[in-house]
């Protein structure tokens, strides 16, 4: 048996009918090696289609590594007991042929599912039988002379068996396999669409395609999903246009049942485009590309607008080779089909446009670069726990004022919402615009409480926010490098924020500052500052409460003063090895997720070079987060 192995992805569809196709082309049948199977053009595509029900059944619902595999099959036209009556074995798969019966030639296929997680007996309710939905079901029935279902320990396996001798039987023109043709209508003429009808395969496919649409937040994904919809079910190929910011159409995505005409018919198609103005949801008829399909002569083409919430989003083209006109079964539900998809368009839109703004604003939330500090080594590790978010409540910033004075911040909103995250910018800004009007730690931490004060209790009574949305925790302090001695002078205050913690050269940690209240809770509260020299070779580390107060049970990781074990391990290292350090730390603290937003700051003074000293050798850098 001809097998393959695919990874559960979008891609793997694709991927096993190409391989379908060049391995029914080149299998013999068994007990004649020399003989290739008479297999014609018309029995590969229902394997293929079979093959692609599932394959999406698959990796749309399951989520599954899938083996699919494909053999020749020789057994008796009237069995004789082997296997259980039917031509296959006790277990269900294929059986082989007794000797000297006479013998007819099949197709079997198999698609073989194994979870990725766990190694115990699967549950067959929730396995891909489970998934597989009505017009799949159908299909099988249909085309297959027999199918089935066997269960394994981790393991799935859907088989379905072709007889090579409907090739020779006719199959009436018509709608696809397993869609219904329309009832004829007597007062209508020929040709034209009946009017809508129960038709229990039709709503089923529409109820998988709303099923597989909806939630897709990558439009690019929407029209790559449509194109394995529709072909080959309704259509030979498939086209999406997409409209543009600036009003033209753009070809998102081409499909044809034969991958190799893929490029052809793109290169075809571009050629005219659709209009991007049209709102009308009805069927258009489109040329033929001649270039299209290199093996047949032509066919219809229809083109249905993609029209949704009142605008034309684009457009879905088919076509059917060898046949002058589509059915009205087709045209239906290709129409509604059409409206899903622009509807799935225009959700991708909102949400694409939503996170554009949001990572916009984001942006401006935290500091674009840092300040270099002479003599000072510095190190930024940040990560905000909200999903698809750059920003949270904790925010940073190390900025100059003047040539000899530096400052930095590691702060906390209380929260971790949007709310939080537009605090984050105010405060931020805040601490700059009152930096630069000359205040010092203490006086700074003073006014800004008073505005964070004021903040809170008009949010309170003007939007009804509960108190304490507002309160704010931060480290705030000054840096003067001395350029002759090495080292700086650190005046710092803590407003409610985990206590900074000094390194020394010997290993001694101890607290670089004094707990005090929170930002915002007392306006009439005053704060006072340390100040002390951080010496080449000492090290300042600032932490929020991500990482002090990392969970794993009952127990935090600042817990007996565990944060300043960990920084007493650090003793030699540089400030972005220690930062490293700390964040790897909060990590493996718990094998839960971490839900807090965390951030490490991080201050080593470095010796300074004097004339003469190592020539030659170049002063360190200042490490500056990505």
């Amino acid at each position: 048996m001809s097998r393959i192995r695919l990874p559960a992805d979008e891609l793997a569809p694709s991927a096993a009918r190409r391989f379908l196709r060049a391995a029914l082309s080149e299998l013999s049948v068994p007990t004649a090696p020399a003989a290739r199977t008479t297999a014609g053009e018309r029995l590969v595509d229902d394997a293929v289609l079979l093959a692609d029900e599932l394959l999406t059944a698959a990796v749309a619902h399951g989520g599954f590594e899938v083996d699919v595999g494909c053999r020749i099959d020789v057994r008796p036209e009237h069995p004789n007991g082997t296997g259980n009556g039917d031509g296959h074995g006790n277990d269900g798969f294929p059986a082989a042929p007794p000797q000297n019966v006479a013998q007819q030639v099949d197709v079997v296929v198999e698609v073989v599912h194994r979870r990725l997680s766990g190694t115990g007996q699967d549950d067959p309710g929730g396995g891909l039988r489970d998934n597989l939905r009505g017009h799949g079901l159908r299909l099988l029935s249909v085309l297959a002379e027999s199918w089935g279902v066997t269960y394994r320990q981790a393991e799935e396996t859907v088989w379905f068996r072709l007889d090579t001798r409907s090739e020779a039987r006719p199959r009436p023109d018509g709608p696809p396999y397993g869609v219904p043709a329309a009832p004829a209508h007597p007062s209508r003429p020929p040709g034209l669409p009946a009017p809508d009808s129960a038709e229990p395969a039709g709503a089923s496919f529409l109820a998988e395609v709303s099923e597989l649409l909806t939630g897709q937040l990558d439009e690019d994904l929407v029209t790559a999903l449509t194109g394995q919809l529709l072909v080959p079910r309704l259509a030979d190929w498939c086209a999406v246009w997409l409209t543009t910011t600036n009003g033209r159409m753009r070809l998102s995505r081409v499909w044809h049942r034969d991958e190799q005409h893929i490029r052809t018919l793109r290169l075809a198609l571009e050629q005219e485009r659709p209009p991007p103005t049209t709102l009308s949801t009805t069927a258009i008829t489109w040329p033929w590309p001649e270039r299209a399909d290199l093996t047949e002569p032509g066919g219809s083409a229809l083109m249905f607008p993609l029209v949704a919430s009142g605008r034309c989003h684009g457009a879905l083209l088919i076509g059917r080779a060898g046949q002058p006109r589509m059915t009205g079964t087709v045209v239906r539900l290709t129409q509604d089909v059409a409206r899903r998809v622009a509807q799935a368009v225009v959700t991708a839109r909102h949400y694409t446009r939503q996170a554009d703004i949001s990572q916009s604003l984001q942006r401006r939330q935290l500091p674009t670069s840092l300040a270099a500090i002479p003599g000072v080594d510095t190190a930024i590790v940040y990560e905000p726990s909200g999903e698809g978010q750059t920003v949270g409540g904790d925010f940073y910033d190390l900025f100059p004022m003047g040539e000899s004075r530096w400052c930095f911040l590691l702060g906390d909103v209380c929260g971790h919402d949007l709310e939080a995250m537009s605090v984050t910018g105010l405060a931020r800004h805040l601490v700059r615009l009152l930096a630069r009007e000359g205040h010092g730690v203490e006086a700074l931490l003073d006014r800004l409480n008073i505005a964070m004060s004021e903040e809170g209790a008009e949010a309170v009574a003007v939007t009804g926010e509960p108190a304490g949305s507002r309160f704010l925790s931060l480290l705030y302090g000054e840096l003067e490098p001395d350029p002759v001695s090495g080292g700086a002078r650190v005046t710092v205050a803590s407003a409610g924020h985990p206590l900074p913690l000094r390194l020394s050269a010997d290993g001694t940690v101890t607290p670089a500052a004094e707990p005090q209240m929170l930002l915002g809770v007392d306006e009439q509260a005053e704060f006072h500052a340390n100040s002390f020299h951080l010496a080449p070779g000492e090290t300042l580390l600032c932490v929020t409460d991500g990482v002090t107060e990392r969970r794993r049970g009952n127990r935090q990781l600042d817990d007996n003063d565990g944060l300043a074990e960990l920084l007493r391990g650090c003793v030699g290292l540089g400030a972005k090895a220690v930062a490293e350090r700390v964040r790897k730390a909060a990590h493996n603290f718990s094998p839960d997720p971490i839900d807090d937003d965390l951030a490490v700051l991080v201050l080593e003074a470095v010796p300074v070079l004097r004339p003469g000293a190592e020539a030659g050798a170049a002063p360190r850098t200042p490490v500056v987060p990505a």
